[in-house]
C-alpha cells in the first residue's frame, strides 16, 4: 500500500522468477484485500512454530495505518509475493524523511520481510523493494526496520528456541542466507540480554550508586502517571539527547512518543518506569514494558469476540513474569561524568526491585548495539546472558 505521500509503484513492481515451482509475482499492496494479506502472512507461516506468538491484529493494522505517527515523516510502499494466487512473502520500502534530513546518504530501507523458504521469493521481493526505492533516488539500502530504527529491527539469527517478547520479532533460520544470497551484507548486529530480577547486585554498582546519591544528590523516582504528558515530554528529551550521536539515530518525534504515553497509562506500571535526577534536574529514563505475549499466545491474535475479556482479566489477575527494557538512556551531560553508573544501576536496581517482588523470572535488555561496549559490560556485570542476536544488512543501489 502506497502511504503517506509515497510515490506511484506503477514502475517495475511487478516481476516474475521462474525456477522450478510456479512463477513467483510481486505485486505492490494497493487495496484492503491486499493488506490484509500482508498482515496475516506470518500467521500461516509460523502456524507450525511451537513458540512463535502470533501478534495482536489491532496493533499490527496501527502499524500499517496512514494514522500511525511514522507516517508523518515517511513514505512506505508494501509488496506481497503470490504463487498460484497464494501469498508466499512479503517486504516493505520505506523512505524515512527525517533519516534523509539528518544523513542527507540517499538511504531507503526495507523491512517486515517474511517469506517461505524459496530463494526466488526473497529475490523478487527484495528487487521489488529495490526498484521502488531507486525510482525515488536512493542510492543504498538498509534493513530491516520495522518500520524505522526506533521499533523492532533486524533478522534473527541467533536464539530462535527463545518465543520473542512483546513488540520483537521472530524469524526462520533460513532468512540470513536468503537475503545475502541476492547481495545484501552485514551492516550491524544488536544484542538482548535476558536478565535476572532475583540476582543478587555486584557490589562495585551498589557502591557506585551509593556514591552518586551523596555526592550529587540523586533521585530514582516512578512515573506519574496523573501527568502523562509532561512525564512523556520528559522521556523524550533525554532519549533523543542520549540516543544522538548512536548509530543511525533518527529523533523521535512528539506525535510518536504521545502514542508511548498513551500505552504507558494503560499497560505499563508506574514502577516500570523509572527517572533518575541530579539536583532536580532529569539525568537518565528507563521504560520497562511487561511481556504481553504471555498473555495473548492463545488469542491467535484476535481481540473480538473474547479476545479483550481474556486480556483485560488476565493484566488484572494473572501479569506476566517478563518484561523488556524499551527505552534506556542518559543524557549526554552526564554520560561521562562520574555519576553515569550510578544513574544507570539506580534505574535498574529500581526496576529489579519491582520485577522481582512481583514473582518476575526475567527481563529482556534488548536491543543493544554490537558496539556499545559500556552497555553490554554492563550487562555482564549484572548477570545478564545474551540470548538473542539481530543483524541489519546494506546494499548499494547502482
Amino acid at each position: 500500500m502506497s502511504i503517506a505521500g509515497a510515490a506511484p509503484a506503477a514502475v517495475g513492481v511487478r516481476q516474475r522468477h521462474e525456477g522450478a515451482q510456479a512463477p513467483v509475482e510481486v505485486r505492490p499492496v494497493s487495496s484492503k484485500r491486499e493488506l490484509r494479506a500482508f498482515i496475516e502472512l506470518p500467521y500461516e507461516l509460523y502456524a507450525g512454530d511451537p513458540v512463535w506468538i502470533p501478534p495482536l491484529l489491532t496493533e499490527q493494522r496501527h502499524t500499517f495505518s496512514p494514522k500511525s505517527a511514522f507516517f508523518e515523516h515517511a513514505q512506505v510502499q508494501l509488496f506481497v509475493a503470490y504463487r498460484d494466487g497464494r501469498p508466499v512473502g512479503r517486504v516493505s520500502a520505506q523512505i524515512d524523511r527525517l533519516r534523509i534530513d539528518r544523513y542527507a546518504d540517499a538511504t531507503g530501507h526495507f523491512g517486515f520481510l517474511e517469506a517461505i523458504d524459496d530463494p526466488a521469493v526473497f529475490a523478487a521481493l527484495l528487487a521489488a523493494a529495490e526498484e521502488w526505492l531507486r525510482a525515488q533516488g536512493m542510492q543504498r539500502v538498509i534493513g530491516p526496520f520495522n518500520p524505522s530504527i526506533n521499533g523492532d529491527i533486524g533478522i534473527l539469527v541467533e536464539g530462535f528456541e527463545h518465543p520473542p517478547v512483546f513488540l520483537t520479532g521472530h524469524g526462520r533460520p533460513y532468512y540470513d542466507a536468503r537475503v545475502q544470497a541476492v547481495g545484501y551484507h552485514k551492516v550491524k548486529e544488536v544484542v538482548a540480554y535476558s536478565l535476572d530480577p532475583t540476582a543478587t547486585p555486584p557490589r562495585t554498582m551498589v557502591e557506585a550508586a551509593r556514591r552518586a546519591r551523596e555526592a550529587a544528590r540523586v533521585r530514582i523516582r516512578p512515573l506519574d502517571k496523573s501527568n502523562i504528558k509532561a512525564e512523556t515530554d520528559l522521556i523524550a528529551r533525554v532519549f533523543n539527547d542520549a540516543w544522538e550521536h548512536n548509530w543511525g539515530f533518527v529523533q523521535w518525534t512528539k506525535a510518536e512518543f504521545g502514542e508511548l504515553g498513551s500505552a504507558l497509562r494503560f499497560f505499563v506500571s508506574r514502577d516500570f518506569v523509572q527517572f533518575a535526577e541530579v539536583d532536580g534536574e532529569t539525568a537518565a529514563i528507563l521504560v520497562v514494558v511487561p511481556n504481553l505475549n504471555e498473555l495473548i499466545g492463545d488469542l491467535q491474535g484476535r481481540l473480538l469476540p473474547f479476545g479483550w475479556a481474556k486480556l483485560l482479566w488476565r493484566l488484572r489477575f494473572q501479569r506476566p513474569k517478563s518484561a523488556r527494557v524499551a527505552l534506556m538512556g542518559v543524557g549526554q551531560k552526564f554520560q561521562s561524568s562520574s555519576l553515569a553508573m550510578g544513574l544507570v544501576f539506580g534505574l535498574i536496581e529500581a526496576i529489579r526491585q519491582s520485577g522481582a517482588a512481583t514473582g518476575m523470572r526475567y527481563i529482556e535488555m534488548g536491543w543493544v548495539l554490537e558496539d556499545n561496549f559500556a552497555l553490554l559490560r554492563l550487562m555482564r556485570l549484572l548477570g545478564g546472558r545474551k540470548y538473542k542476536t539481530y543483524r541489519l544488512y546494506e546494499k548499494s543501489l547502482p
